[in-house]
């Protein structure tokens, strides 16, 4: 499943065009559940991943990965919204993990102090392996 919104929340960079639309998209990786976001997430686009994840914890176990590779933008809606998710999950004895490399969104999680909250992965490779069985 793929949501796009048309609403952006700022006017374009003056060095791009036009903003980059929010799309969220859910698949899988390495089994888990996981809704990859791209583009800016803030309060106008934020509702898009938050009907995506209540969704995706509703019908799925384990796990739930929350793909940010492609977020260039955070605010903290987009936080919020992460850390609803990550209590959720937790009343379920379940994780949330992050796919999440340093750039845009990493900095706005560190800066506010809440990466420490999440488990973090700083790419979607990284993530997918943290998921896979560890051989003896």
């Amino acid at each position: 499943m793929v949501i796009t919104s048309d609403r952006t929340s700022a006017p374009p960079a003056p060095d791009r065009e036009r903003p980059i639309p929010f799309t969220v998209a859910t698949t899988t990786l390495s089994g888990a559940p996981c809704v990859c976001a791209r583009g800016e997430l803030d309060v106008a686009t934020v509702p898009v991943l938050a009907e995506a994840l209540e969704q995706l914890i509703r019908r799925s176990a384990g796990v739930l990965v929350v793909d940010l590779c492609d977020v260039d933008f955070l605010d903290s809606t987009g936080i919020n919204v992460l850390l609803r998710a990550r209590a959720l999950l937790g009343r379920g004895d379940r994780e949330l993990l992050l796919a999440c490399p340093p750039g845009p969104a990493r900095r706005i999680l560190e800066l506010t102090g809440v990466a420490d909250l999440f488990a973090i992965a700083d790419s979607r490779d990284s993530a997918a392996a943290s998921l896979l069985p560890r051989s003896a």
